[in-house]
């Protein structure tokens, strides 16, 4: 009896999904706006350290606690990845990485990321509609920036600035996942449509 009133006193986490969603939006903006020519460079890097890469990783975190292996790898993959890629940064504009490796290093850091993308997409499948969305414009924006990255497009040019303006489009999409989260958790029921998973298991035979 003691146990189990102990175990209720414990209170719920909140679901850290909108918190993560708008890190990785709001970040993905600043620095696609900068690779489409809009933005100037390095405006993205505090949100990298701090929104998307510290607020994110901690939502991943919390996804373990909640049980979600999901988001808990999302989260925690993608605020890993803007930390790391601040970080390169970091090291670059204090000459502790060479500048001259910049764009093929890159390309090989998002070629990277690319793969881990990939199956997440698949798996995406079985969340919902606007999840997948995110995971879909996030592959394709990823593919055109490492290639543009290889070929040595600089911000505003090539194939990288393509990568920005679906880049926005990724940032977009985020956004509205993540306020459709914060409203039905406010609500306890959706209020923006989110669709639903368009993977579903087969009911097994008996």
């Amino acid at each position: 009896m003691a146990q189990e009133m102990r175990a209720a006193a414990v209170p719920a986490i909140a679901d850290p999904a909108p918190l993560g969603l708008a890190g990785f939006a709001l970040t993905t903006l600043l620095l696609s706006a900068h690779n489409a020519g809009w933005a100037p460079d390095l405006i993205w890097l505090g949100p990298a350290l701090f929104y998307g890469g510290l607020a994110q990783f901690l939502a991943g975190m919390w996804s373990f606690r909640r049980g979600n292996v999901f988001t808990a790898t999302a989260f925690s993959t993608y605020g890993a990845f803007w930390l790391s890629l601040a970080t390169y940064v970091l090291l670059v504009v204090f000459g502790k990485a060479p500048a001259a490796d910049v764009f093929n290093a890159v390309g090989w850091f998002l070629l990277a990321f690319a793969i881990f993308n990939t199956y997440m997409l698949f798996w995406s499948m079985r969340v919902n509609t606007a999840v997948f969305m995110v995971f879909l414009t996030l592959e394709i924006t990823e593919i055109l920036l490492f290639i543009g990255n290889f070929n040595g497009s600089k911000a505003g040019e090539g194939l990288v600035l393509v990568g920005g303006l679906v880049g926005v489009l990724t940032a977009a999409v985020a956004f509205y996942t993540s306020a459709a989260d914060v409203i039905s958790g406010m609500a306890g029921r959706y209020v923006l449509p989110v669709g639903v998973a368009m993977w579903k298991d087969a009911r097994r035979r008996p």
